[in-house]
């Protein structure tokens, strides 16, 4: 007897793209969710999904049924132009969606660049104090980078062979870079989002969910627009009654257990170092078994232990044996490699004070867990080094003074708006928890010359703390400058 040979397929290797042009986010997202239940090609099951066909299987299955994640496989690229700043951050602050926001580091904001709150229509008086005080911010801006451009061209005289343009170019860089500081969370931005259906209807409830006017109106006009690429996936994306809730039941809970400030109250670490240093680190909690935990994580994913094996051993070897398994795991990082997962499993929270521009950069970290607190002007705010040098400071200080009295006086009718008056140059308390690998990003990112001079202090303070409390878990960490108490030995030529 004869066996018979089984016909062997064989199966070559494809990797291509679903044109877009030819299909709508909807059907991709459709060709890609069906993989699970048919064999064929995903050109093929593409080529058999028409419009309505995506538009019956988002209401059966991610509506229907709860399956959400298909919704991940539609992206969505939207221009989003002349929202606030302070709009900008409640937009931004969701972690898996990409955003390129104008820079005030580079671009001249003009006159009347700013929002006002529709809050203030029924009250003439307060809404003519915010225009006055904005437009006075603006007019202030514009001053101050006058100044500092002068005193620029005496500090740094034009250099041989420099055009003329890329000369005055180059000074108004350093000068916009200092005197943003001035501008309100008011001023306006454009930025340029893109995110995925699933994130984008998460995004459209937070912000229609807001107690602001402007921000429940953006919401609404990006679900509009959203609606018109993909009209399944985020058909039911609307205000959250659980978002809005939580806002009031924090606010009250915070008032019955923590109490109210005194508004010119500051911390003894904020008021001790107030004169120096306007900004204020602190590392409130950590793993106290941070090297125990990074050993066993290193030793894990080659094992065919248990978790719990793996641990009691890890806690039997010793501190200089722990210490080992994690030299030899990090040692051969390159200056540009990611660390391993692994260090994720080692937590700090830290809480910083900073200006609202370094805010501002340091929640584009978004893989953190941040909290920041209301803007308010309560904390102080920081004199950049550049009006200091210029002989501008007394002016600078002439400028935020009407600001404070402004925020002030709206802050009785609505804490929420009043944060629009709130300048760049103003402080802001926020609580931020990272991982390890989070860690050696950030601090190798924003502790070199090439980041701000309003983060890299704080992250330079943050980063000591670190340190500090583990450092046999910090010292593989390649910088680009290294600060002059780093306790490590440095690598030639660094």
């Amino acid at each position: 007897m004869t066996k018979s040979k089984e016909k062997q397929t064989s199966y070559q290797r494809r990797v291509y793209p679903l044109d877009a042009h030819d299909l709508t986010e909807e059907q991709i997202a459709v060709a890609f969710a069906m993989t699970s239940r048919r064999p064929e090609p995903f050109d093929e099951i593409a080529r058999q999904v028409s419009q309505e066909k995506a538009a019956d299987f988002h209401e059966r299955w991610v509506l229907g049924y709860g399956h959400a994640s298909v919704a991940e496989h539609a992206v969505l690229h939207l221009a989003v132009e002349n929202i606030s700043r302070l709009a900008c951050d409640t937009l931004e602050d969701n972690r898996l969606a990409s955003y390129t926001e104008k820079s005030s580091r580079y671009q001249l904001m003009p006159q009347g660049y700013f929002h006002v709150p529709q809050e203030l229509s029924g009250e003439p008086a307060l809404a003519g104090l915010f225009q006055e005080t904005c437009d006075r911010l603006f007019q202030d801006y514009v001053d101050l980078l006058d100044g500092c451009i002068e005193y620029l061209k005496r500090r740094d005289p034009q250099r041989k062979g420099e055009r003329d343009s890329a000369y005055n170019l180059r000074l108004r860089r350093e000068a916009t870079d200092s005197c943003r500081a001035v501008l309100p969370a008011a001023t306006l931005t454009n930025v340029g989002v893109t995110a995925n259906a699933r994130v984008l209807e998460h995004a459209i409830s937070k912000l229609m969910s807001s107690e602001l006017d402007e921000e429940r109106a953006l919401g609404d006009e990006i679900r509009v627009q959203g609606r018109s690429i993909t009209p399944t996936l985020i058909k039911y994306a609307d205000k959250n009654q659980y978002l809005m809730g939580a806002a009031e039941v924090q606010q009250e809970l915070a008032l019955q257990y923590a109490g109210e400030p005194s508004p010119t109250t500051f911390s003894e670490r904020e008021e001790a170092s107030s004169e120096e240093a306007p900004w204020c680190v602190r590392l409130v909690h950590w793993d106290a078994q941070a090297e125990e935990k990074l050993a066993a994580a290193l030793l894990y994913r080659r094992s065919h232990l248990s978790y719990q094996d793996i641990w009691r051993q890890v806690l039997d070897i010793g501190t200089d044996a722990r210490q080992e398994i994690i030299r030899q795991c990090l040692e051969g990082m390159g200056d540009h490699d990611a660390p391993v997962r692994e260090l994720e499993l080692v937590d700090y929270t830290f809480e910083f004070l900073l200006d609202y521009g370094a805010y501002r950069e340091f929640k584009r970290h978004r893989m953190q867990s941040y909290i920041p607190q209301l803007l308010t002007v309560d904390h102080g705010y920081q004199v950049p080094d550049l009006m200091k040098e210029a002989g501008l400071e007394s002016r600078f200080h002439e400028t935020l003074g009407p600001a404070e009295a402004a925020y002030r006086q709206v802050r009785e009718s609505s804490p929420q708006v009043a944060q629009y008056l709130v300048t760049h140059a103003h402080n802001r308390r926020v609580l931020s928890k990272m991982n390890l690998r989070e860690c050696y990003h950030l601090f190798k990112l924003r502790t070199s010359s090439l980041a701000h001079f309003s983060i890299r202090q704080p992250m330079i303070e943050a980063m000591r703390l670190a340190v500090e409390t583990h450092p046999q878990l910090f010292q593989h960490l390649k910088l680009r400058e290294y600060p002059g108490w780093w306790p490590f030995p440095r690598a030639e030529g660094d």
